[in-house]
């Protein structure tokens, strides 16, 4: 398995790929590796024994903020999570690389106010996101 700091740089190269004209509308938002989804989140997701995520958005999607938002909020997050990636990728560092990159891109599609069918419709449209 990548060390994490290496496993995180990954992270914030897939972030940094995303083009600067949505880059610019996040504010507000935390990057956090962990390795494995907790309980209370597959609870939540509804996960079966068998099913996992790549990474999860926990917070207020930007265009569903109102004139109160704002102050001391507490930033949204990211959550990508290591050990489910690095089980899919087998060790191949491109392949871990591509879905790294996708999940990114995919949980700040929700950040910006996309769901899941937008999201996947844009992934089809540029040829991502088979993975997450």
């Amino acid at each position: 398995m990548l060390p994490r700091e290496e496993f995180e740089l990954l992270v914030e190269e897939g972030f940094l790929a995303i083009p600067q004209k949505f880059r610019v509308k996040v504010e507000n938002l935390a990057f956090i590796v962990e390795d494995e989804p907790s309980e209370e989140v597959r609870r939540r997701e509804n996960l079966g024994p068998h099913e996992t995520l790549f990474g999860l958005y926990t917070g207020i999607p930007i265009d569903e903020r109102g004139s109160m938002y704002g102050g001391m909020v507490m930033p949204d997050t990211i959550t990508i999570y290591q050990k489910p990636i690095e089980e899919e990728s087998e060790g191949d560092p491109a392949l871990r690389r591509t879905i790294v990159f996708d999940t990114v891109w995919h949980e700040v599609g929700h950040y910006l106010g996309l769901d899941e069918e937008e999201i996947r419709t844009r992934e089809a449209e540029k040829g991502i996101g088979h993975y997450h």
